[in-house]
């Protein structure tokens, strides 16, 4: 059987991880440099798997730096063309391509109004490389598919490292020296027993609470870029909300639990749902009924995860006879403005 590029990449994302790492010097050289004392906030800017890193990156700035995070909206430079008044403000744009109109232009909007501005990029060089006044390559090479996965979990990865050096983190640091053996670890790990219950869905819910959000918003869009198949990543906190009445007997959940300060309450709602008869599908944690490694640092964790749940999409693809490296009506890159 042919193995998929999408199969081959999830495979090199422990390689991936491991770049990162061996780049702390030059990453910790952009932290000294960046002078964020007085910044009043942080802004994180990316699109589709890009904005799914920076929510992780959100948690991480939020929790570790204490500065509050705005996710940016780029249409309010390219189609309203309303300048932000971002003076000190810490700005982060994630790309992998780094050639998205959009981002580039709020890239340019935020450095002219005196944002420090860090670009975490695959491509270099690319424009959103060159508008950004420092630049954090990703490093993973080439990517095939049209889905995203090596790229996302290097992203991650590099912003993680970042923050680890603003914040002269040694436990996360020593998380992230263990994130490519952990990765390595995880490709091991079958989480088919969740294409059972996606063969017959209407639709899909993933759910997870902080670190583990961004990794939840990954795992639904590669549900329905892969498979088709309509899906929604959500808090757990919200699934407690509105999104709870959509559930039923044809709406598997996926469930991501971290040893961390949510994991009380993403333990108390996986024992609703069990007792409601919806289908779950729990990682992490004494309820969880998919296969997981001995849990580490809930960042590392939260990135981790992410193998699995993507080797079991790619799988599943290939047992709908659905190629996973060209979905339909897609490329691999967009360009939105």
């Amino acid at each position: 059987m042919t193995i998929s590029a999408m199969a081959n990449e999830i495979g090199e994302s422990a390689d991936v991880a491991a770049g990162i790492v061996r780049s702390r010097d030059a990453t910790r050289d952009i932290a000294q440099r960046l002078g964020i004392g007085s910044a009043p906030l942080c802004v994180v800017c990316g699109r589709g798997s890009s904005g799914h890193a920076g929510i992780l990156l959100r948690y991480l700035v939020e929790t570790r730096l204490r500065l509050p995070v705005s996710a940016s909206a780029p249409s309010v430079i390219t189609a309203f063309r309303t300048p932000l008044k971002l003076r000190d403000a810490l700005f982060i744009v994630t790309s992998q391509s780094g050639r998205s109109p959009d981002l580039v232009e709020a890239t340019k909007s935020a450095r002219a109004a005196g944002a420090r501005t860090v670009a975490i990029v695959n491509a270099i060089p690319s424009p959103v490389a060159e508008a950004a006044e420092f630049v954090i390559p990703i490093g993973a090479g080439h990517e095939h598919s049209v889905a995203a996965t090596k790229t996302v979990i290097g992203s991650m990865a590099a912003g993680a490292a970042l923050v680890a050096e603003l914040a002269d983190d040694g436990a996360l640091r020593g998380a992230l020296d263990r994130l490519p053996e952990r990765l390595t670890h995880a490709l091991a790990l079958d989480w088919s027993r969740i294409a059972d219950d996606l063969a017959s869905a209407s639709a899909v819910f993933v759910a997870g609470r902080g670190l583990a959000l961004g990794s939840v918003r990954e795992i639904a869009l590669k549900l329905s870029e892969i498979l088709r198949l309509p899906s929604i990543g959500v808090s757990a906190a919200e699934l407690q909300h509105g999104p709870r009445a959509a559930l039923s007997s044809r709406t598997p959940v996926i469930m991501m639990r971290l040893m961390d300060e949510t994991a009380a309450t993403v333990d108390a709602l996986a024992k609703e749902l069990r007792a409601q008869n919806i289908a779950l599908h729990l990682a992490g944690g004494p309820l969880g009924s998919l296969p997981w490694l001995t849990e580490d640092d809930p960042l590392t964790d939260a990135i981790t995860m992410l193998v699995p749940a993507y080797r079991m999409i790619e799988q599943a693809a290939r047992a709908c006879g659905f190629d996973p490296d060209r979905p339909p009506r897609l490329s691999k890159i967009t360009e939105t403005f």
